[in-house]
């Protein structure tokens, strides 16, 4: 014999009976226990409205009408009219016995445990003789038992205990000796006193009911029929990439269930663990899909040592320390005594070696009780000062790590532990069960989902790997960002596996977030018709809030404010990507604050772009100290508008009109007076140098200005443009002397021996700088390994298209 289980969502109206039916159907050979869970749950309607408050009476009542409505209407869509005078007089029976009892807790204003249980059976009661009924009509052989005939309880009302004596006893008597048919339909989840009281088995009772009868009968298979395909590898409803478990042990299934995988509850393993009874979990409304089995023998995946993860939320941390604890007995008894005492389930248990401390997990509504009966229990060694009052610990949540194979698998604990760290999630307490089936952390309630989705990417996702991006700064460099973006996604999906997704969206005046992701082909659209302005503040706390993993802030602004803010994304764990000059050219501690923070807590800090553009200048100076080469000597062209301006400044134009050039195609800076007086150059030079390891500032390199000094005053754009062209006829003599040399006019910028220096020069036909064309960079890295001829990097080291490429590469890079 099999046993079967409908329940949830599957047999909550007409349709969903017949499809259950049509699956009975096709269950050919055998015969078969039908349990079937509540039709719907009344209780919370009836409690909510207050069914014994005074002035509430006509609340009550319309739930119950409606109840009765909705069952007639399903009665006259599934069943003939020549059928449906019976069943209905049949329901209004059961209908008028729950009024009466509705009215009774009304009248004494007093609703017990025995009266909830009473209330809680209509469901269930109601829904199994309906769906017998009903197979009686699709022509097939059943009968309808109640199960409070057959499953002998205690009388602890709400969650009664099963005897399992008398209950196997009156089971197998049942199905060996009083029944023929071969469907046989029982109401789950309710049991009855040997006195007849009606009772319920508590959380999951309808699968419960099922397992103690497939025990009982020792059924060769247990199915359990719901609304999904099966036990999922993390919730689906938190973790979207989660998928359905296909085999998987009794052991496994129970540490799930027992950290919050609600698809099957551990009472309701136990029972058919004993006798072996293989369990499968199928989807009533996707029959074809293949479902879970639970059973002894699972065939393992010896590369696969995590089977699911799954969480608690709402726990707290209860911890008894002291130095009186240390060596002496008792300690451990005395306190899960008095939690049992009061029925506070424990969840979560840990302590340290050195006897000093022991700290429980424990349901938040649970805190207060627990507080007061374990100070209560100790309070002759709190008053002693042996040990302290119970320390609370509140708004956590436990998530944990189960399979089978963990324990065959080096490396499980650090690829947990890693995973979280590098997206700053915090582990406040672990515990590892002495079977290393289950490794258990205690984390804040705010990282759940963040660490669920962080572990299941670990341990079960093959790519796409999900990057979450923030980006401020939308001008020339963020547009063209977008826009590459948005050509790139199907390419970084296909080949590199990442699925990108930019969540906010900020420029000077407005902000916009969507955490599903921003449709890039809109993204004007969506900020400029957004209400939210922009603010710095409020735009960090909203990327705190959504807390999501793998997450990256992108700045493409210019803004000193902007760049001061990279130190509470690090911290946070948020990687910062920046082609802001400003934070790394600001005083040395801060550049190495965001360096030491980046390291501490594994948050990419990539800032290739603040010299040289997209142009390998950073990552390949790094890649030769790393690989243990010596800088002797930094010479570099790094101004692309400098050179694009100096190589454009021919005889048939001024200076300021190819200044102006310049900012019109983008290769200055905003503010052109920052290239031209030299600024960036420095900020560039000053960078490189320090990622040699110089502690130098800004104020220590050396500047030799070519432009005037009214030039270098000018207190704005405009006066400044005023101030070149007065000037032009210098800087047509600076343009002549070089010609006349046979020269070219190069912005250089220099760095040896801890020495930074930029300035004008002069350079002949021989030196590499003479052929730099356009906007083009060149650097030369003179090291112990290329001493006589430089390691050359040349390339377009200005313009908003080939800086916003960098900052791509940037992001791609902190992928890895």
């Amino acid at each position: 014999m099999q046993v079967l289980k409908f329940g949830g969502s599957s047999v909550a109206h007409a349709d969903s009976i017949k499809r259950i039916c049509y699956l009975l159907e096709q269950k050919i050979e055998g015969k078969y226990a039908i349990v079937v869970s509540a039709l719907e749950n009344i209780t919370d309607q009836l409690i909510q409205c207050g069914i014994f408050a005074a002035k509430r009476k006509n609340i009550y009542k319309n739930i119950i009408e409606k109840i009765e409505m909705r069952h007639l209407n399903m009665i006259r869509e599934l069943f003939p009219i020549s059928d449906q005078s019976h069943l209905i007089s049949c329901i209004k029976k059961k209908i008028n016995n729950l009024e009466c009892l509705c009215d009774g807790i009304f009248q004494v204003e007093e609703l017990s445990k025995r009266s909830l249980d009473k209330i809680m059976s209509f469901g269930e009661l109601s829904s199994s003789f309906l769906i017998a009924e009903k197979l009686k009509q699709f022509g097939l052989d059943a009968i309808c038992k109640d199960s409070r005939d057959l499953i002998i309880t205690d009388a602890q009302f709400g969650c009664a205990q099963v005897d399992f004596i008398t209950s196997n006893h009156h089971i197998v008597q049942f199905f060996n000796e009083e029944i023929t048919s071969k469907y046989i339909v029982l109401p789950g989840f309710i049991g009855s006193t040997i006195e007849h009281e009606t009772t319920t088995l508590g959380r999951g009772g309808s699968d419960y009911t099922a397992s103690i009868l497939a025990a009982a009968i020792s059924a060769s298979f247990l199915e359990i029929w719901t609304d999904v395909s099966g036990m999922m590898t993390a919730n689906p409803k938190i973790v979207n990439q989660a998928f359905p478990i296909q085999e998987i042990s009794y052991e496994e299934a129970m540490e799930l269930s027992h950290f919050g995988a609600t698809v099957i509850y551990p009472p309701t393993i136990q029972p058919a663990m004993k006798k072996n009874i293989p369990i499968k979990i199928k989807n009533t409304f996707y029959p074809m899909d293949q479902g879970t089995l639970i059973y002894v023998n699972k065939n393992i995946n010896i590369t696969q040592p995590v089977t699911g993860i799954s969480g608690i939320q709402s726990v707290s941390l209860l911890t008894l320390e002291g130095s009186g604890m240390i060596g002496i007995p008792g300690y451990s008894k005395r306190l899960f005594e008095a939690l049992s005492r009061e029925q506070i389930n424990v969840i979560f248990i840990t302590q340290s070696s050195s006897e000093h401390s022991i700290t429980t997990g424990i349901h938040d509504l649970d805190v207060i009780k627990a507080k007061s009966v374990i100070d209560s229990e100790f309070s002759k060694e709190i008053h002693q000062k042996c040990i302290y009052p119970l320390r609370i610990e509140k708004d956590l949540c436990i998530i944990a790590v189960v399979g089978d194979n963990m324990k065959n698998l080096h490396g499980t604990s650090g690829k947990m532990f890693s995973a979280l760290g590098r997206n700053s999630i915090n582990v406040r307490a672990i515990a590892q069960g002495s079977t290393e089936k289950n490794i258990s952390v205690v984390i804040k309630k705010t990282d759940f989902k963040k660490a669920l989705n962080t572990l299941h990417e670990a341990f079960f996702e093959r790519p796409p790997k999900q990057i979450n991006l923030f980006i401020c700064g939308v001008g020339k460099v963020g547009s063209k960002l977008l826009e590459q973006l948005f050509k790139q996604k199907n390419y970084l999906l296909k080949k590199l596996k990442l699925q990108v997704r930019i969540i906010g969206l900020a420029n000077s005046k407005k902000m916009f977030f969507n955490k599903e992701g921003i449709d890039l082909s809109q993204w004007k659209n969506h900020l400029e018709n957004n209400v939210n302005s922009m603010n710095i503040c409020s735009f960090i706390n909203k990327v705190w809030k959504f807390n999501f993993r793998n997450s990256l802030f992108v700045d493409n602004t210019a803004s000193e404010e902007m760049a001061m803010t990279y130190e509470k994304f690090l911290q946070n764990g948020i990687g910062v990507i920046t082609c802001n000059k400003i934070a790394c050219s600001s005083n040395y501690e801060y550049y190495k604050k965001l360096k030491n923070l980046a390291r501490h807590f594994q948050s990419p800090f990539l800032f290739e772009t603040n010299v040289g553009a997209s142009l390998p200048v950073i990552s390949t100076l790094n890649d030769l100290i790393n690989s243990g080469d010596k800088i002797h000597k930094i010479e570099s062209v790094l101004s692309g508008s400098l050179n694009f301006i100096f190589n454009h400044f021919v005889e048939n134009k001024t200076f300021l009109e190819v200044v102006k050039e310049a900012q019109l195609k983008g290769y200055t800076e905003p503010d052109p007076r920052i290239d031209l007086n030299g600024l960036d150059v420095m900020r560039k030079i000053l960078i490189l140098a320090r990622e040699c390891g110089s502690p130098l500032e800004l104020s220590d390199i050396r500047k030799k200005s070519f432009l005037p000094e009214s030039c270098l005053n000018a207190q704005s754009i405009n006066i400044f443009y005023q101030e070149l062209h007065k000037y032009k006829d210098y800087f047509i003599k600076i343009r002549i002397q070089a010609e006349n040399k046979e020269q070219r006019l190069r912005f250089i910028a220099r760095y040896e021996k801890g020495i930074a220096t930029v300035g004008l020069e002069y350079v002949p036909k021989h030196h590499p700088f003479y052929q730099l064309e356009g906007k083009d960079n060149m650097v030369l890295y003179y090291t112990s390994r290329y001493a006589k001829q430089p390691l050359i990097i040349k390339g377009a080291g200005a313009g908003a298209e080939v800086t916003a490429s960098g900052v791509l590469s940037d992001i791609i890079k902190a992928t890895k």
